[in-house]
């Protein structure tokens, strides 16, 4: 899965559309109040004294920049100074995306922002930050089990489970997986990000629930379509580095990671109830005051995208962690 999605020729070494023209859609791709009500959110860590003024906003996973452009924009509009005191780091390891996202922020905001590029978290050290990642933990790397055995992909794209891996079985038995994915490198993360902030809080949105699901997720985006991993009509080896490949994550496993990366785990939530809890439908009505309708009713209906339950809504969770200085 790593040489899938970041290999040289993986899925994620070249830019890729998100949305209507590309394989599927995130929050950041459906309404700039995505990234709008965590800036509302950061602002409101800095008036409750968690958060420095001079703290470090750090994105992990900015693909084009847009999530980072609306979160800078709606600072500037909600609490303008603290364009001047904040700095802004993306975590990309790619060399043209960093190149790419680097030229679109520059146009969009020029030197009225500061924005460096890291390709880990183990390259950043600073006391004070905000991390936030949209749809990362989906994206590691992962092993198949399946009955006390780990899965080995053949070149013909079929998957034997007959590998005993003494990691993944205890892996297994403790979120009581008797099939499915066993995602690997959580911990690491969590380690690196823990070393890279003397104090942050992390939030992330990405699809899942708390406990494993008791079947195989891993599945195949391909122009809006969706292919189980496991489906006789996918080439697996046509597919390979040309789609995105991904799965529900076990938000327990990554609770788990960070916790004993010292970490404190705050909560997991409903995309839908986070962003309202953090203010989007008060963005929402801010807008209402200062356009025409018809533009108001534009943004409610990529909005209700977000936090519907038949949309995004529901099936998507915010997990949130701190660290304390």
């Amino acid at each position: 899965m790593t040489e899938w999605l970041y290999g040289e020729q993986g899925y994620y070494s070249t830019y890729k559309t998100i949305g209507k023209e590309g394989d599927f859609y995130t929050a950041v791709s459906t309404s700039k109040f995505f990234g709008g009500t965590i800036a509302k959110h950061i602002i409101s860590l800095v008036d409750e004294g968690f958060l420095d003024k001079d703290a470090t906003i750090c994105e992990i996973g900015a693909h084009h920049g847009y999530f980072m452009a609306d979160l800078i924009e709606f600072i500037y509009t909600l609490r303008p100074e603290l364009l001047q005191s904040f700095s802004f780091v993306i975590v990309e390891r790619f060399d043209a995306l960093q190149e790419q996202q680097r030229n679109y922020l520059n146009e969009c905001f020029g030197d009225a922002i500061t924005l460096s590029h890291v390709k880990s978290l183990s390259e950043l050290r600073v006391d004070s930050a905000f991390f936030i990642a949209n749809e990362i933990f989906d994206a590691f790397a992962c092993e198949l089990f399946y009955k006390g055995k780990t899965g080995r992909v053949e070149e013909d794209g079929n998957v034997e489970f007959d590998v005993d891996n003494e990691w993944v079985s205890e892996k297994a038995a403790k979120y009581h997986k008797n099939l499915g994915e066993i995602a690997v490198g959580y911990e690491e993360f969590a380690k690196e990000m823990a070393g890279a902030a003397k104090k942050f809080e992390f939030m992330s949105f990405d699809y899942g629930e708390m406990m494993a699901r008791p079947y195989f997720s891993l599945r195949v985006y391909d122009k809006h379509k969706v292919y189980p991993f496991f489906d006789e009509e996918l080439n697996r080896q046509e597919a390979f580095g040309s789609t995105d490949i991904t799965y529900d994550v076990t938000f327990e496993h990554v609770k788990d990671a960070y916790e004993e990366a010292g970490v404190t785990f705050i909560e997991l939530k409903a995309q839908m109830t986070a962003l309202i809890n953090m203010g989007i439908l008060d963005l929402l009505e801010m807008l209402r005051v200062h356009v025409e309708n018809n533009i108001y009713k534009q943004e409610l209906e990529k909005v209700k995208t977000l936090i519907l339950p038949e949309f995004l809504g529901e099936r998507f969770k915010m997990i949130r962690f701190r660290k304390e200085g």
